[in-house]
């Protein structure tokens, strides 16, 4: 009960018990009194009595009515509240759980898709290596069946077909050879020999070593230097020469006639930045994110008639990673590829 209900009961219960005092009081005293002291003194009674009922109404209650309400309804918003809070907590435990459960089931999606991937890459490489090793070994075989079947003794046909046995044993050996490297080089088994070195020499003994070789496929070999004219770098010279000539070889085999091969030289600050571009075939835009892996070709058939293992640009991509360096190719089919990677100043 608020405070304008307790006047309200307390003045109405002295105004009842006002009227009924009146009335006894008119029936019992015989004695007449002055009106408007009679009506003074029925006021002062009704006020004084109204006082009194306010009061009891107001302790009685604040003592038995106001607290027993008011503990029913903490009570109830207690229960109400624990039991919002038991939802909110449930739905949050759901909540929770759902979450967990569709991640659980992203993470085993990118699991099975990523053993599914690494197992499609382990047979396309069983397929590649057994495909690659098996020309030259029944080449080899081919060979001695003939020379055993009386080629051997024939002196215009035995000596062809040893050197021809002998090329494709080193054939194998230059597989085997990359494999090794690569599998040394993912394992980090193998150990770099880095020195500061002078890196303009090394491409010029890189081109070099290729102009018989560029001239057959009328191709041009050319050095261009950016900056100062000695680039000294800290890296492995064997191994950065190794990359370089699988880069040439490779513009080279996959060049036009009358192109050109120009290997660019530029000082990057921290860094020296080496870019191999020709105007040759290029890459479609399919290929070029596999075009590191092992085996890997643009063009089986072609690559393998030219004599590729396949092996080259893996060897490149995981000797520069060893230099904890980068490297990218840009290509455009029909215009030709940019290959570009760095190295430490020295």
């Amino acid at each position: 009960m608020n405070f304008r209900g307790k006047i309200k009961v307390a003045f109405f219960s002295a105004l009842l018990f006002s009227l009924i005092h009146i009335s006894f009081y008119s029936i019992v005293n015989d004695s007449e009194l002055d009106t408007r002291s009679y009506i003074i003194f029925q006021l002062l009674i009704g006020f004084i009595i109204f006082l009194i009922l306010f009061l009891v109404i107001w302790i009685f209650s604040e003592l038995f009515i106001y607290k027993k309400v008011n503990a029913i309804l903490n009570y109830i918003r207690e229960a109400r509240s624990k039991k919002q809070e038991a939802r909110s907590k449930k739905q949050d435990l759901l909540r929770e759980l759902e979450e967990e459960i569709n991640a659980w089931s992203k993470e085993r999606k990118e699991e099975s898709d990523r053993l599914e991937q690494l197992e499609t890459y382990r047979k396309e490489f069983l397929g590649n290596v057994s495909h690659e090793l098996k020309t030259p070994i029944f080449n080899i075989q081919g060979y001695i069946h003939t020379l055993l079947d009386g080629a051997l003794s024939d002196p215009t046909v035995n000596r062809d077909y040893l050197q021809r046995a002998e090329k494709s044993v080193d054939r194998m050996i230059t597989i085997i050879e990359d494999l090794q490297t690569i599998t040394q080089l993912e394992k980090g088994e193998l150990i770099l020999d880095e020195e500061p070195f002078d890196l303009t020499e090394l491409c010029k003994d890189v081109i070099q070593s290729q102009e018989l070789n560029a001239k057959a496929n009328k191709i041009s070999l050319e050095l261009r230097q950016e900056g100062a004219q000695q680039m000294k770098v800290v890296a492995d010279r064997f191994r950065i020469r190794q990359v370089l000539v699988n880069l040439v070889v490779n513009s080279i085999r996959y060049g036009k006639q009358n192109g050109t091969i120009t290997v660019r030289i530029s000082d990057a600050g921290e860094k020296i930045i080496v870019e191999v571009s020709d105007n040759g075939l290029g890459i479609s835009k399919e290929h070029l994110p596999r075009i590191f892996e092992r085996f890997y070709r643009v063009d089986k058939s072609r690559s393998r008639e030219l004599g590729g293992t396949g092996l080259g640009l893996s060897i490149v991509k995981h000797i520069i990673e060893a230099h904890h360096q980068t490297i990218d190719v840009i290509s455009t089919e029909g215009v030709g590829s940019v290959f570009s990677f760095s190295l430490q100043k020295g």
